[in-house]
C-alpha cells in the first residue's frame, strides 16, 4: 500500500508542479481530482475514509465567502471602492499609495483574488486617463494584494486552511499579523518608487476623465451591510462561541435572499473547480498520511517557537511556494504541524506561505490574474520586470514577519 499511496501522490503532486505533463491533458485540479480518485480505487482509502478526509469546516467558509464575493463583484462594489478611494490622489506618488493600501486592506477581507481581478481593469483605465505608466502601479497592486491578504483568515484560500486547522481567533490571527502588512505595504511603495523613479520625479496634478462604472445601489443597500456583519462577527466569533464557517454560510444565504441579483446569477459565478481542488488534496493528502508518506515531514510537527524554527519555515515556505503553490503546501503540512500545538508556528506558516508568492509571477494566483487582465489591455510585465521588486520584497517581508513573529514568541514567554 505504501508504494501506491507514494507513486500517486507523486503523479499528484507532479501534476500540480509542471500543470502539463506529456500526453496528458492535466491540470492542478485535475491532477489532484485523478489522486483522489486513485486513492480510493487502489484502497488506499475507503470510499468512507476519503469523504471523512474532507475538511468540510474549510468547503464552506470557502463556499459562504466566494457567494459573498461573487455577489459584491455582480454590485460593482469592487468598482465603486476603487473608483471612489483612488480619485483622491492628486500626484503619482498619492496614487501609488492610494493603490498600494487600497488593495491591500481590501485583500485582506474580501479575498486577494476577487480584488484584483475587479481593481485591475480601473487601475489600468486611471493610469492611461492620467498618462501614466501602468506598470509600477500594477506590480504595487500584485504585491500589495498578497501582503495585505496575510492579515486575516479570510484574505486567501491557504488563510483560511490554517484558521480551520488550528482554531486561531479571527481577531487575534488579525492583530497579530496586521503590523507585517501594514510595515510591508509600505515597503512596497518605497521599493516601487525606488525602482520606478522616472514615474514619480514629475509630482504634477492627476486629471482624471470620468470613466462611468456600473453599481447595483438597490443590491448593495443589502449586500455591503451583510458583508459588514459578516465581518464584525468574524472578529467576535470567539466570545460569541459561533464558528467561522457558519458565520459566512449564514451571511451568504441572507445575501442571496435579500439582494437583487437573481441567485442563479451568483452561483454560476462560484469557481467550483476550486472547491473540487480542496476536496481532492484533502483526499490525497489523507492517503499519504495513512500509507506514512507523511512521516517524511513529521520533523515538522516538531518545530516550537524558537528563531530557528520560525527562520526555517519561512524558508521552506518560499521555495516549496513556488515549486507546488502555497494551497497544496498548507494541506501537505498542515496535518503534521498540528502537533506542534502553536499558535506563532501557524502564524509563521500563514505569513511565510502568503508573503512568498510576491517572489516570482507563479508565486500566487493573484499575480497571474493581474498579469493577464494587463495583457489583454496591451501591457506586457515580463517574468524579470516582475521578478526585480517582486523578490525584494518578498526577502524583506519575510525578515520582517520573522522578527515580529519572533518577538511575540518572546514576549509570550516573558
Amino acid at each position: 500500500m505504501y508504494y501506491i499511496a507514494l507513486i500517486i501522490f507523486i503523479i499528484t503532486y507532479s501534476g500540480i508542479i509542471f500543470t502539463r505533463l506529456p500526453w496528458v491533458n492535466v491540470d492542478r485540479p485535475s491532477a489532484a481530482y485523478f489522486g483522489a480518485v486513485a486513492m480510493i480505487l487502489t484502497g488506499v482509502l475507503s470510499f468512507e475514509e476519503a469523504i471523512a478526509a474532507i475538511d468540510f469546516n474549510t468547503i464552506a467558509l470557502l463556499l459562504g465567502m466566494m457567494i459573498v464575493i461573487a455577489t459584491l463583484e455582480l454590485d460593482g462594489f469592487f468598482a465603486f471602492i476603487a473608483q471612489k478611494t483612488i480619485s483622491f490622489s492628486r500626484t503619482p506618488l498619492q496614487l501609488l499609495w492610494i493603490i498600494t493600501f487600497t488593495t491591500g486592506i481590501a485583500s485582506a477581507f474580501l479575498v486577494n483574488d476577487a480584488v484584483v481581478l475587479m481593481f485591475t481593469p480601473i487601475i489600468i483605465s486611471i493610469c492611461r486617463s492620467a498618462q501614466l505608466d501602468p506598470k509600477p502601479y500594477l506590480i504595487a497592486e500584485i504585491l500589495a494584494s498578497n501582503v495585505g491578504s496575510a492579515m486575516t483568515i479570510t484574505g486567501n484560500p491557504q488563510n483560511m486552511l490554517i484558521g480551520i486547522y488550528s482554531g486561531i481567533p479571527y481577531l487575534y490571527f488579525l492583530l497579530h499579523l496586521l503590523p507585517i502588512s501594514i510595515i510591508g505595504m509600505i515597503i512596497i511603495v518605497v521599493c516601487i518608487k525606488r525602482m520606478y523613479s522616472h514615474t514619480f520625479e514629475i509630482q504634477h496634478v492627476l486629471h482624471y476623465s470620468q470613466n462611468e462604472y456600473e453599481y447595483n445601489l438597490s443590491s448593495m443597500i443589502f449586500s455591503v451591510p451583510i458583508f459588514i456583519l459578516i465581518t464584525l462577527f468574524f472578529l467576535l466569533h470567539h466570545v460569541l462561541d459561533i464558528s467561522i464557517p457558519l458565520i459566512a454560510l449564514t451571511g451568504s444565504s441572507l445575501i442571496l435572499l435579500l439582494g437583487k441579483i437573481k441567485p442563479s446569477k451568483i452561483i454560476k459565478e462560484i469557481d467550483w473547480v476550486l472547491l473540487l481542488f480542496f476536496a481532492s488534496l484533502f483526499i490525497v493528502v489523507k492517503g499519504a498520511e495513512k500509507a506514512g508518506i507523511l512521516s517524511l515531514f513529521l520533523k515538522f510537527s516538531h518545530f516550537n517557537n524558537s528563531l530557528h524554527s520560525i527562520t526555517l519555515l519561512h524558508a521552506v515556505s518560499l521555495v516549496f511556494s513556488q515549486i507546488v503553490s502555497n494551497v497544496p503546501f498548507v494541506i501537505l503540512l498542515g496535518p503534521t504541524l498540528k502537533y506542534s500545538n502553536s499558535n506563532i508556528i501557524w502564524l509563521a506558516l500563514a505569513s511565510s506561505s502568503t508573503l512568498a508568492g510576491n517572489a516570482t509571477i507563479i508565486g500566487a494566483m493573484a499575480n497571474l490574474i493581474v498579469l493577464e487582465s494587463a495583457a489583454k489591455s496591451g501591457i506586457k510585465i515580463s517574468f524579470m520586470e516582475f521578478l526585480k521588486p517582486g523578490i525584494i520584497v518578498t526577502v524583506l517581508t519575510l525578515m520582517l514577519s520573522i522578527a515580529v513573529l519572533y518577538f511575540y514568541s518572546v514576549a509570550n514567554s516573558l
